[in-house]
């Protein structure tokens, strides 16, 4: 048997295999076999991280923004020249349907050239002055050192939902992908180092959260830590950057409300609903995780609903492309939500498809629904992370949008109607960071991702996500 591949971590610009002799299994759920090792990091990996990071901020800052805004693009390029190739790491690795795969890839080097287009127009302000011969100059700085903690769900994309902004606003950065899907952040990493970025302005340190992640967090020296993970990760990286009172950007979970109204195109519903509940497995934080249907159309929304839940197929995405869903990230994901649906049935929810783990290697779980579901279970509050959809009836719109907002998560929502003003009052009455109307939950680069609630702090992508990374100088010029 040949031996599994031993990764490397890249700091200040080298492949390094970092200070300990600890390596962490990399495993593919959907057969269960070992795919590669990685160190398992220590904390004082990361502090080099962050030192090579330090010393090579102010040059970089130094740069026109126009000149990073060259190397993003070179990232970019080398990111479509490896498309196929870093598509398999992640199908393999994660899980993940490989039409998905290919959609996260091209949309990660189209994200990088999108933040490189920010270089010529990102800005600051001249403010009106009170006094005679002032001028007020408000300038916007790089924060200096950045992190960034990344889930397992969309491992590349979420590289450059960090780097990017954080790179062409003048910053540097340490990543920590997750240790279930770090063989596709190597990749990055070799492509970062054959463009020629300068050392130490890329930085990537493999191992736990525990050890690698709170020491990204709690550095002295990083100036704004990004994290995209679970509330309880959330909380513990808050925890470890209060004490040097360093700038958070978190995104964290979501329990999102799909609304089908009676006058609703119920085909179109169904559709986007499942799509959204579905996608990797129903492991996205903005999936529809519960469903909301007037009474007047909730037999024959049911009957659609079901039968498009039953088609859903799975299995190894390796082998198959007629399937919507993989596996499962791990074996304790899949317990789970186990869990979580056998909760709901013990409270009274009676399974109309799906609901039994199925046999054999492989994390799999399949498309689940569920009915007799009501507001109060357990399942219509807790974020289920898997591919499990339940439906709860409703008499009036500000029914149902009280239901919605019962929540401690505020991320994403969305609504099925053919009336503008039913549309307009759940826009306004909808307490979440996005809205979908009449579609399936997938934001845009040049949108907003960001959550309300337990959701977040800050948020990610187009001019506002840009933002994050920047910081306000005001001179008040007198002469």
């Amino acid at each position: 048997m040949t031996a599994p591949v031993q990764h490397s971590m890249y700091i200040d610009g080298q492949f390094v295999s970092g200070q300990g002799d600890a390596w962490i299994d990399v495993i593919n759920p959907a057969t269960e076999a070992l795919l590669s090792r990685i160190p398992d990091g220590s904390a004082e990996d990361a502090r080099q991280a962050i030192a090579a990071a330090k010393r090579a901020q102010p040059e970089w800052e130094a740069l026109p923004a126009i000149e990073r805004a060259g190397w993003l693009r070179k990232i970019a390029a080398g990111i479509r020249d490896r498309a196929a190739e870093i598509s398999a790491l992640i199908v393999a690795e994660g899980g993940k349907v490989k039409g998905l795969a290919d959609v996260e890839v091209a949309f990660t080097a189209d994200y990088i050239d999108y933040m490189a287009e920010w270089a010529r127009r990102y800005e600051g302000e001249i403010l009106q002055s009170d006094r005679p011969g002032e001028n007020i100059l408000v300038f916007k700085r790089a924060l200096g050192v950045t992190t960034g903690i990344l889930p397992w769900n969309f491992p590349f994309f979420l590289i450059a939902r960090k780097l990017a902004p954080a790179l062409i606003t003048g910053n540097t950065i340490v990543i920590k992908p997750s240790e279930f899907t770090p063989n596709n952040a190597i990749a990055f990493a070799e492509i970062v180092h054959e463009a020629g970025l300068p050392r130490g302005v890329f930085n990537l340190v493999l191992g736990r959260g525990e050890t690698v992640g709170q020491e990204l967090a709690g550095n002295p020296d990083v100036a704004m830590v990004s994290m995209t993970g679970s509330v309880g990760a959330g909380e513990k990286i808050m925890a470890a950057a209060a004490k040097n009172i360093t700038k958070v950007c978190l995104e964290l979970g979501g329990k999102a409300p799909a609304i089908v109204m009676d006058d609703a195109d119920l085909d179109l519903a169904v559709k986007a609903i499942v799509d959204s509940r579905v996608i990797n497995s129903g492991q996205v934080c903005n999936c529809a995780e519960r469903v909301y249907v007037q009474k007047g159309i909730y037999d024959a929304f049911i009957s659609r609903l079901s039968s498009a839940m039953s088609a859903v197929q799975y299995g190894d995405p390796a082998q198959r492309d007629d399937i919507a869903m993989g596996p499962l990230i791990n074996a304790a994901a899949r317990e789970r939500v186990e869990a979580k649906v056998a909760r709901a049935v013990s409270e009274g929810a009676t399974v109309l498809s799906g609901g039994k783990t199925a046999e054999g290697k492989g994390y799999f779980y399949p498309a689940t629904l569920l009915v007799d579901v009501r507001q109060e279970m357990s399942i219509m509050h807790e974020e289920t992370f898997g591919p499990v959809l339940p439906v709860v009836t409703f008499d009036i719109l500000e029914e149902a949008l009280a239901m919605a907002n019962d929540s401690d998560y505020g991320l994403t929502s969305s609504i099925y109607t053919r009336n503008l003003n039913t549309a307009m009052k759940a826009i306004k009455g909808l307490k979440f960071g996005e809205t979908y109307i009449n579609r399936e939950n997938f934001e845009a680069m040049q949108g907003f991702h960001a959550g309300w609630r337990k959701s977040g702090i800050g948020g990610a992508d187009g001019r506002h996500g840009l933002n994050e990374y920047l910081q306000t100088q005001v001179v008040y010029l007198q002469s």
